[in-house]
C-alpha cells in the first residue's frame, strides 16, 4: 500500500526575546504561532482495527502534539538559559508568570527543531515525523523536514 502523508495544524500564542540580537527582536514581544505537523505512514490495512483505513487517528496526533508543544509554550514566555535573560525569567516567575528557559535561543528555527525532536519520540514507531512548519507572522516561517535531517 501506498504512504500517505496527513497534516494536522495547531496554533499558540507565545512570547520571547533574542538575547544579543541586533534588531527590536531583542525585546521582548510575542507571536500567535501556526504549527503545521505532517506525518507519513501506511494506512492501516486491517479491516477490524477501529482505525481501519488512517494512518494515524488525527485524535491520536493531536494529542501527542499538545502535550509535548501546544501546552507547553502557549501563553508562555520563552528565553535562552545561558544569557542574563536567565535574571528577568527569574522575576517573571516569581511574579506568577508562565516561563520555559531553553538551551537555545528562541528563534522559529531552533524552536522547529526542538519541536521535531519532542514529536519524534512520541510517535509510533509505524509512522514517521515527515515535516514541521512553524509560522511566526502571516509572512514569517521556518520549516523541517526528515528529509533534510537523515
Amino acid at each position: 500500500m501506498s504512504n500517505i502523508r496527513i497534516t494536522k495544524q495547531f496554533s499558540f500564542e507565545t512570547g520571547h526575546a533574542l538575547y544579543g540580537y541586533d534588531g527590536k527582536c531583542k525585546n521582548v514581544h510575542g507571536h500567535s504561532y501556526r504549527l503545521d505537523v505532517t506525518v507519513i505512514g501506511v494506512p492501516i490495512s486491517d479491516n477490524t482495527n477501529v482505525k481501519f483505513g488512517m494512518v494515524i487517528d488525527f485524535g491520536d496526533l493531536k494529542k501527542i502534539v499538545k502535550e509535548e508543544i501546544v501546552n507547553v509554550f502557549d501563553h508562555a514566555t520563552v528565553f535562552n538559559k545561558n544569557t542574563p535573560h536567565v535574571e528577568l525569567a527569574k522575576e517573571l516567575q516569581n511574579r506568577g508568570h508562565n516561563v520555559l528557559l531553553v538551551d537555545y535561543q528562541p528563534t522559529s528555527e531552533m524552536m522547529v527543531i526542538d519541536f521535531a525532536e519532542k514529536i519524534k519520540q512520541r510517535l509510533p514507531g509505524n509512522i514517521k515525523l515527515h515535516a514541521l512548519k512553524l509560522q511566526e507572522t502571516a509572512t514569517s516561517f521556518a520549516e523541517w523536514y526528515a528529509s533534510d535531517n537523515e
